[in-house]
């Protein structure tokens, strides 16, 4: 059995430890918290990657993506092609009174149109105002940070890898087309000078007063 009071003793102390240390308690919204950087505030849109494949809309558990679009006639790029038709979006928005932020709908976009944006501060006093149009997402998209780098340490992407290959094996090739036409070009010039040699006449001996060379 403990000393009686031991433990009112030791809350004490931890309080009095307590009160002889600096506070660190951000004071918002004078002081705007350090979020991490894969923090989900809230999610951008970048239309133009948008193709309305209507994926993120059909994969949401919550069904709180609204979107409409409307089909166009696009004319064939060359004379005697044909016409083809392409979505173009009307309608994208986001209920994110019912959003839970899982991130779905940014991982099963195939285009990269969805982004995760630190922001924040978009409470409303309505309810029904926080469901947010596409010009608001489009807002949201400028405040979605830079991806982080990659780790030098990492294998090289196969993709950038062949990128490379390709692009070593194109120089090369132009290398060699260029040392065989500077060759060319001097093998060329080789010719033209001997060929002027040749065509240049010989200077005669000078005659004598014998009439048969120079005089001794």
């Amino acid at each position: 059995m403990g000393i009686p009071g031991s433990g009112l003793a030791k809350g004490l102390a931890v309080t009095l430890r307590t009160m002889t240390r600096k506070s660190h308690t951000a004071q918002y919204p004078d002081a705007q918290p350090e979020l991490p950087p894969r923090t989900r505030g809230v999610i951008g849109l970048f239309e133009e990657n948008c193709t309305v494949c209507m994926l993120c809309a059909r994969e949401c558990p919550d069904w709180c993506i609204y979107i409409d679009s409307h089909k166009e006639t696009v004319p064939p790029a060359a004379p005697g092609g044909r016409e083809r038709s392409r979505n173009v979006l009307d309608r994208f928005a986001i209920d994110f009174a019912l959003c839970m932020y899982c991130g779905i709908c940014i991982e099963v976009c195939p285009f990269d149109a969805l982004f995760w944006s630190p922001e924040f501060e978009y409470a409303e006093e309505d309810i029904r105002d926080l469901t947010h149009e596409r010009d608001k997402l489009r807002e949201w998209m400028w405040t979605v940070p830079a991806p982080p780098a990659l780790d030098p340490r990492a294998e090289e992407p196969k993709e950038i890898a062949a990128a490379r290959k390709a692009a070593d094996k194109l120089a090369a090739a132009e290398a060699a087309q260029a040392e065989a036409a500077q060759a060319e070009t001097e093998r060329a010039e080789t010719r033209r000078a001997e060929a002027a040699q040749a065509e240049t006449p010989r200077p005669e001996a000078e005659s004598g007063p014998d009439g048969n060379g120079a005089a001794s």
